[in-house]
Formats: structure tokens, C-alpha cells, sequence
């Protein structure tokens, strides 16, 4: 087999989801693309319920990405500028829609609806932490106290809502 073919194994899937499991964050991401720098990035994402991502948005005008289900279920949450929800994507393994493309500058977030959900990720690269999101000041950041609360109504919130307690949080 050439070099450049990369093979991704059930088992390793299974142990990153596994280690996900384990985490505080309850996600954990594999990288398959060689380094930060390259100009798409790919990757592997184990998120479980309870895992908290802030709504946030990818500024630059290449900011885009493509979210695919692997296994399990998650939701993608789409926000106006005031927090309230525009479009709910659900994805699930087998089932329906099994991809979304975000597009740049969209306010967003994900959630998990099941143990052992993966979603493969591809974006525009080079990837700088300081640039590549902007997070939403109508929602806690992660480690907030109110965290918890928030992922609960991500669960189930559909368009249209807006989460009932008034906050600015720093980003």
C-alpha cells in the first residue's frame, strides 16, 4: 500500500469515543491532516452528552465547515446575533440528512445526542487559535457554572428559541 493512503480502524474510533468518555470536556478530536498549517483540515470528533461547545462563529470569509455523522447523533444549533435559534440540523448515523455545511460568519453550535457520536470535520485551513473563532457574548464560556443548563436546552430547543436567562459573557 502507497504511503499517503491513510486507514482509520474501527478500534481506533472506538478508542478515541472511549476517551472522549473519560475527558472533563467529553470530547476529543483526532487530527488526520499532517499539521495546523495545511490548508484543510480534517479530522475526527468524539463528542458525548454533556459536552458543552460554545456558540461561536468562524469570522474570516473561508470560515466554513463540513460536518459529517459517523456514528450516533448530533445536533448543529444556528443563531442570529441575539442568541435565538434560526435552524436546528439534526444528523444521525443511517438516518436522513448525514452531512451540514456551516457557512462562514454563521453563528453555531453542536451538540451530541448520543453516546459515541463522531463527526468528521473538514474546514479551511491553516488553523490559528487565536483567529478561528469568535465567540458568542450571549453565551457562557466553557466552565461557566451555567454551562451545564445550556447544553440541556440545546438538547431540545428548536427554532425560534432563545435561552430564557439574559447574560453577557466574556469571550
Amino acid at each position: 500500500m502507497p504511503d499517503a493512503i491513510k486507514l482509520y480502524s474501527a478500534a481506533t474510533l472506538d478508542a478515541l469515543s472511549a476517551e472522549a468518555a473519560r475527558l472533563p470536556r467529553l470530547r476529543k478530536n483526532l487530527n488526520v491532516h499532517p499539521g495546523l498549517e495545511d490548508p484543510i483540515q480534517r479530522l475526527f470528533n468524539a463528542l458525548e452528552p454533556g459536552t458543552y461547545a460554545r456558540p461561536h462563529r468562524h469570522a474570516r470569509d473561508s470560515g466554513w465547515e463540513l460536518m459529517v455523522v459517523v456514528r450516533g447523533a448530533f445536533a448543529v444549533l444556528f443563531f442570529d446575533d441575539a442568541g435565538r435559534i434560526l435552524t436546528r440540523v439534526d444528523l444521525r448515523a443511517n438516518e436522513g440528512a448525514c452531512a451540514v455545511e456551516v457557512p462562514a460568519r454563521a453563528w453555531h453550535c453542536v451538540v451530541s445526542l448520543a453516546p459515541g457520536t463522531l463527526m468528521f470535520e473538514v474546514k479551511p485551513g491553516p488553523y490559528s487559535p487565536v483567529e478561528d473563532k469568535d465567540f458568542a457574548a450571549w453565551a457562557p464560556p466553557e466552565g461557566d457554572p451555567w454551562a451545564p443548563a445550556w447544553v440541556g436546552w440545546f438538547e431540545t430547543a428548536l427554532p425560534g428559541d432563545r435561552m430564557g436567562h439574559q447574560f453577557v459573557f466574556g469571550s
